[in-house]
């Protein structure tokens, strides 16, 4: 699998890339990780667990 962006995983998400990032940079989200390196962050998305992710949010949202 290629790398998944920022941007890409957002649009997946129906959010914003800030939200992500912030998400990241938290450790709230499971699937990534943010690094700050000197004054730049950079972000890693592990695209299996974001897959993972992505489906249980969207069996949970098939149970509602």
């Amino acid at each position: 699998m290629k790398n998944i962006t920022v941007r890409d995983t957002a649009f997946r998400m129906g959010k914003t890339p800030s939200f992500v990032r912030v998400g990241l940079q938290l450790g709230r989200l499971p699937f990534g990780t943010a690094i700050k390196l000197s004054s730049k962050w950079t972000y890693y998305i592990n695209p299996y667990q974001f897959e993972q992710y992505i489906g249980n949010i969207e069996e949970s949202q098939k149970k509602l």
